[in-house]
């Protein structure tokens, strides 16, 4: 893959992942029921397609590479589960802007865990980022309902800060359908048995949204992430990504009628326009050298 097809596929499965809380909203079922749902879409997505090509996804891996993926997969699982119960508590808005901070979680984990070095350029971003945070968030008590639907959406930043991080070293070497394939199967099997009653539930319609969801804004998006992450930083990666609110907060508004508060929307523009200005060319958003 190319530079270009991988900001051009990265772009792509933002518009995506804009969606997600729009699914996350219509279908009637617990954010876990949700999680497997997609990820069981996701993984059956993966084998058909495998099948097709005569691949050989599910075989020739290491013990080491099912372990990294195994922590990417549970890493992942903590991330759908944690927005989807933001979305539910505080609205696609404010669950997506919590989300958008995990730019600032690579940041800091690129500092304090692999010790790489991180530039002013890149402290001014994170401190951008906190500002935006404090204005964004409803209220100081944390009894709020939209407070509480924040910071389940910080902790999904966070999980997927994490998730990115522990990608870099799964996709040196295997493919991208590979290591979307692996740990969408990995989140089916850490949140399925949770998941049975609620899902035994469903009616049409859920099934539907949920398909639509597995197929499109799961495997779809995962597989584009993960290829462009073999072209790209982390960072640069995560910049585009952290466009998802855009993305989401307009769907959420023409379809719900949800619509953030002035001082929420202040302080999106601020943590968003953020992360572009870092995106600018410069050390930090460089595309990593293959």
């Amino acid at each position: 893959m190319t530079i270009l097809r991988a900001r051009l596929s990265i772009h792509v499965a933002a518009v995506l992942f804009g969606l997600t809380g729009i699914f996350g909203e219509l279908i009637q079922a617990s954010a876990i029921a949700i999680t497997a749902g997609r990820a069981g879409f996701a993984v059956a997505t993966f084998a058909m397609l495998t099948r097709l090509q005569g691949g050989k996804q599910w075989r020739a891996i290491s013990w080491h590479s099912l372990a990294v993926l195994g922590l990417a997969g549970a890493m992942l699982a903590v991330h759908w589960v944690t927005f989807f119960i933001a979305v539910k508590i505080g609205g696609v808005a404010l669950a997506t802007l919590g989300f958008a901070s995990f730019p600032a979680f690579i940041t800091l984990g690129e500092y304090f865990i692999f010790r790489e070095h991180v530039s002013r350029k890149e402290w001014l971003v994170l401190a951008l980022v906190t500002v935006g945070l404090v204005l964004v968030t409803p209220s100081l008590d944390v009894a709020n309902q939209a407070t509480i639907g924040l910071l389940w959406g910080l902790l999904s930043g966070l999980s997927f800060a994490m998730f990115t991080l522990i990608n870099r070293h799964a996709t040196g070497h295997l493919s991208a359908r590979q290591v979307a394939g692996w740990e969408n199967l990995f989140v089916l099997v850490l949140t399925l048995p949770f998941a049975l009653g609620s899902i035994a539930e469903l009616d049409a319609l859920n099934w539907f949204w949920m398909a639509l969801l597995g197929v499109f804004c799961t495997a779809l998006s995962h597989y584009l992430l993960v290829a462009s992450m073999a072209r790209l930083s982390a960072r640069s990666a995560g910049i585009v990504i952290a466009l998802e609110p855009v993305y989401a907060i307009l769907f959420a508004a023409i379809l719900f009628a949800q619509y953030p508060s002035m001082r929420a929307i202040i302080g999106g523009m601020i943590m968003i326009g953020a992360i572009v200005w870092s995106s600018l060319p410069g050390r930090s958003g460089s595309a990593r050298a293959k």
